[in-house]
């Protein structure tokens, strides 16, 4: 543990230069009854002022992640403040569009028990856990202002704030139908928090024609819930086909069947104009661009989310990819200022490249590097692999229950093996490497075999791989093309 004297540094005197390159202990016995008691009597004591050594804006993912990393360095009590425009402990938030909108006779997901980090197998964190390891939550009160000179934060509701480091975790927002076509209508849903999803039950349980409006993961994952409540569920999306950043057209086809054969119509390749309300004010249908309605009580739009980087645009913004621009070490070019998440324009380092990433696999790891960086000795650059991943129809009494991953940069050409029964892959090849690999209803072993394949982009026999019968077999010629990389 740190001494006496580092604690009594001033706030303004840390910044990523210092760091506070302590080499603490990451195992750390439980804390007694009596050791508990002295932890709450020291956070209160150490936040009778205006001064927090570590803050957190935000309560997504990345913080719970983050303030885990804090705990485990010994550097959390009494030292870190998370400031949240939620009323609920950091939770796992991709659980929103899957289990948490099953219906009522399904075993839908609830708090507490998604709480971070139960998604990678972690200690369920609820509000009480942060208690016990004297971190302050200030809930339902968002940072509106910050003061980089003076090293403050601003609240909401009129709290100020004085910062050693901060780390940005702010994610991302939905995006949104403008007003003037209906967006805001009664009925209308978007899908980023635990009461944006609240509000859709109540929908879901009323309704009787939902139209879901984007064919990615939101849409995709909303339209497979629809299908579990039996409501009359339409899909309408712009694109030529289902997830279009990632499927290739042959791979879409697939699941676009799949769906159908579950009910739902898609309507692709389609625009539009507005949303129409009835006579009572609530949503009644949806306008395409060729004039034509399709009926809906509920409408769930699914069209992306924008990085949430307000009030920090005077930290740096990146104009390319959005967010705000950190190194390796998720340090902005403002001494003291991290930024992690959804919200991080980063080095990617294995394809030399700037991204940002929405997903909560980066949320979880980028939170991580970062904090483990401003703690202690690490240098490392983040070199982190991509990776996404979806789970649909898995509510009880599916016909069947899909669940994809996908590892790398989906680049080059393709080769696509198996007849989704239910196995099928794809593999992306560029220059004769293997750049990216997908698949769906996998066992555990061949999932694991992706991101070492990703990873390691082995050459690879093309037109073998195009002959092999079976997504088993393809699988296997991949992980010889990794054996023969290693042995070379």
């Amino acid at each position: 543990m740190p001494s006496p004297s580092v604690r009594r540094l001033t706030m303004a005197a840390i910044s990523n230069s210092l760091s506070l390159k302590h080499s603490f202990s990451l195992s750390r016995a439980p804390p007694s009854s009596s050791s508990i008691k002295f932890k709450f009597r020291r956070c209160y004591a150490a936040f009778a002022n205006e001064n927090r050594e570590y803050v957190i804006v935000g309560g997504g993912n990345a913080a719970g992640y983050a303030a885990r990393t804090f705990v485990e360095h010994g550097m959390a009590d009494g030292r870190l403040c998370i400031v949240t425009k939620e009323p609920y402990a950091p939770y796992e938030r991709p659980a929103l569009t899957k289990a948490y909108l099953f219906p009522p006779d399904k075993k839908p997901a609830r708090l507490p028990g998604f709480h971070t980090c139960v998604g990678s197998g972690g200690e369920r964190q609820t509000p009480g856990w942060y208690k016990e390891n004297g971190i302050e939550m200030l809930y339902e009160d968002p940072v509106k202002d910050i003061d980089i000179e003076k090293h403050t934060l601003t609240t909401s509701s009129g709290k100020l704030l004085k910062y050693g480091s901060l780390v940005i975790a702010t994610g991302c927002t939905a995006s949104r139908f403008p007003e003037k076509i209906g967006g805001n209508l009664p009925g209308v849903h978007y899908i980023r928090d635990v009461g944006d999803a609240d509000a859709l039950i109540l929908s879901l349980e009323k309704a009787k024609k939902v139209v879901v409006v984007g064919g990615g993961y939101i849409g995709m994952e909303v339209a497979a819930a629809a299908v579990g409540w039996k409501l009359d569920t339409t899909i309408i999306f712009p694109e030529d086909h289902l997830l279009q950043r990632l499927f290739t057209p042959s791979l879409a086809r697939r699941y676009e069947e799949l769906y159908q054969k579950n009910g739902v119509k898609i309507l692709k390749g389609a625009s539009i104009k507005n949303l129409e309300a009835g006579s009572n004010g609530h949503v009644a249908a949806v306008k395409l661009g060729d004039g034509s309605l399709v009926e809906a009580d509920t409408v769930i739009i699914g069209i992306g989310a924008k990085p949430a980087v307000t009030p920090f645009e005077r930290v740096g913004l990146n104009t390319e990819v959005g967010g705000i621009q950190v190194d390796g070490q998720f340090r902005t070019s403002t001494p003291g200022i991290f930024a992690v998440g959804d919200v991080a324009a980063f080095p990617l380092k294995i394809y030399n490249r700037i991204s940002r990433v929405e997903h909560v696999d980066h949320a979880r790891r980028s939170a991580q590097h970062c904090v483990k960086a401003l703690l202690s000795a690490q240098t490392h650059t983040y070199d982190y692999l991509p990776y996404f991943y979806s789970r649909i129809f898995e509510y009880e009494g599916s016909p069947r229950k899909v669940w994809w991953q996908f590892f790398g940069d989906n680049v080059g050409e393709t080769v696509e093996i198996g007849n989704f029964d239910p196995k099928i892959s794809t593999f992306w090849i560029e220059s004769g490497k293997l750049k990216g690999v997908l698949l769906e209803s996998g066992s555990p072993e061949e999932f694991q075999l992706l991101p070492k394949l990703a990873r390691s982009q082995p050459l690879i026999d093309k037109a073998k791989l195009q002959n092999a019968t079976s997504v088993e077999e393809a699988l296997e010629i991949a992980r010889e093309s990794l054996q023969g990389e290693a042995a070379v």
